[in-house]
């Protein structure tokens, strides 16, 4: 149905596009490590996720949610909220 059929093409090819749709699909084999692609794989490879895993079990030993009633304070070691008991 969208197809061209019989030599009829209903969409227009654009060369630059087709150019680097086939770039795009061949990159691998023309990859090589320089400077700059040895600097971004360290970084988005190791540095922004140990950053990330950091700060979430900083936060994950800092704040303790189990068990707590409204009022009473997330940080963990803090003692219980204290009950009012008016006699």
């Amino acid at each position: 149905m969208a197809g061209g059929h019989g030599g009829f093409e209903p969409v227009k090819l654009d060369p630059a596009i087709e150019r680097w749709s086939s770039m795009r699909e061949n990159v691998f084999q023309h990859f090589k490590f320089t400077r700059r692609a040895t600097r971004q794989v360290f970084t988005w490879g190791f540095v922004v996720p140990a950053l990330i895993a950091t700060i979430a079990v900083t936060f994950d030993n800092k704040y303790d949610w189990a068990g707590k009633q409204k009022g009473s304070s997330l940080l963990k070691g803090t003692p219980a909220k204290p009950t009012t008991s008016e006699e």
